[in-house]
């Protein structure tokens, strides 16, 4: 029996979390769920799986969870602070980290401090701080298995590997809902347009941050640091029917890959359930129904956001940290149609030019970065807005 918190259990990762969790329930026990303001779900969340307890970070939603949950034996807390004491609880075996963006690096350097095994969806934990989150958890003994199923892909070809005989990993991109479409058919587009994903069914922002490339951008950076590659050893490609989740290719020029349907759940159970492969029921990839496998090169001039993140991958120290709080600031902004979608990349390099380059930042200086990041960002939005009247 593994006993589970769940970080970020409302959203799209978190709730997949339970299925998997309501379908094994020998192997799997909640003891705590968090979210931040959504109370009317994590409430829910909290009365099915009775976990040993719930944090809220929105302290405006504290109230009503409490109350709701008044007759259970659930404990009920509020806060940042109380989210990062809970993860190191002793009855905690593994933390599923899947609270999105910058948010969740805290409450993962807590657990990581507190020796518990980490299952990581949140990317940006690893964009921002990489090298600080991953040096913690050497010195800790703790394993960081990926849950993205990308990360995921190259965890399960590296099993039984020598690290030492890898020449290269390819992460695959679906391309998203506009492969193939030029600057003057993403300049009308909007977010319901971007939201359309082919494949996939995710949170908003990563959807949106697939429609641009970002996410892709953001994975090669996250690959760097979980798997401790040097920037030549990262490549991607376009595979549009997501069936090939990624790829290893070893120095004897043999190419290891990891295949399934689309499905989070998947990569989400690997990694709660490692070492162990758990028999589930989820539906077989059937190669007669795939009978092409396409790959192609991205279109880095088109998908600007992807060379952008290249570069920050290039460039290193706080520079994937500013343009990880830029994007953020920005795909909100997209997905209230308050800035375009070509838009979104001019104003991610705007940033990166106003905020100072820190080779060797220390956790408060990807704080500090984070925030002006987030300030310049926000003016650039504002100045989008008032030349629109």
């Amino acid at each position: 029996m593994k006993r589970l918190a769940i970080l970020g259990s409302t959203g799209s990762i978190g709730t997949q979390a339970l299925e998997v969790v309501a379908a094994h329930p020998d192997l799997f026990e909640v003891e705590v769920l968090t979210a931040h303001r959504n109370s009317a779900l994590l409430i829910e969340q909290a009365k099915k799986f009775k976990p040993n307890a719930v944090v809220v970070t929105d302290e405006s939603k504290y109230k009503e969870v409490k109350d709701a949950l008044l007759m259970l034996p659930i404990k009920v807390f509020s806060g940042n602070q109380s989210l990062n004491e809970v993860v190191q609880w002793e009855a905690i075996d593994t933390v599923l980290g899947a609270i999105l963006g910058f948010a969740g690096l805290h409450s993962i350097l807590a657990a990581i401090d507190a020796g518990k095994r980490i299952a990581l969806a949140n990317k940006e934990t690893l964009v921002v701080a990489g090298e600080l989150v991953m040096q913690r958890a050497k010195e800790k003994g703790v394993d960081v298995i990926p849950v993205d199923s990308e990360h995921s892909a190259i965890f399960q070809c590296l099993v039984g590997e020598n690290p030492a005989s890898v020449e290269k990993m390819i992460l695959t991109a679906s391309g998203g809902p506009f492969l193939g479409r030029k600057p003057n058919y993403l300049v009308n587009v909007k977010a319901s347009h971007a939201l359309q994903h082919p494949n996939w069914s995710m949170g908003n922002k990563i959807t949106i941050d697939s429609s641009t490339l970002m996410n892709k951008g953001l994975e090669m950076i996250e690959a760097k640091w979980l798997f401790g590659l040097k920037n030549e050893q990262i490549e991607v490609v376009i595979h549009p029917q997501s069936i090939i989740h990624s790829m290893v290719q070893f120095n004897d020029g043999s190419v290891k890959a990891q295949m399934s349907l689309p499905d989070m759940k998947l990569p989400i159970q690997y990694a709660i359930a490692f070492p162990h492969r758990v028999a589930n029921t989820y539906k077989r990839l059937d190669f007669k129904d795939f009978p092409k496998l396409t790959f192609e090169a991205p279109d880095y001039k088109t998908f600007r956001n992807l060379a952008i993140a290249k570069d920050a991958l290039v460039k290193g120290g706080n520079a994937p940290c500013v343009m990880n709080a830029a994007n953020e600031m920005v795909v909100n902004a997209f997905l209230q149609n308050k800035v375009g979608f070509l838009e979104m990349s001019d104003m991610i390099e705007k940033t990166m030019e106003q905020v100072a380059f820190i080779d060797h930042p220390t956790l408060q200086d990807y704080q500090e970065s984070d925030l002006e990041a987030r300030g310049y960002a926000t003016e650039f939005i504002k100045k989008s807005q008032l030349s629109i009247y």
